[in-house]
């Protein structure tokens, strides 16, 4: 799924890692993360996630 990784990074301000996707997905929703962001995070496998950058690598795959 293709997201602006800009925007993905935003809607991931306030995450404390590691992190669990249902974590990632609550705290996109409070950063008011686009309908697009919030369903590629809810897509997300359930595992612990260390880094944005583990996120975003997940998202883009």
């Amino acid at each position: 799924m293709k997201v602006n990784p800009i925007e993905m990074q935003k809607s991931l301000g306030g995450v404390d890692y590691p992190a669990s996707k249902q974590q990632i997905v609550e705290t996109a929703k409070n950063n008011r993360a686009s309908s697009e962001i919030t369903k590629a995070l809810e897509a997300l496998p359930e595992k612990e996630y260390e880094s944005p950058a583990d996120v975003s690598k997940e998202v883009g795959k």
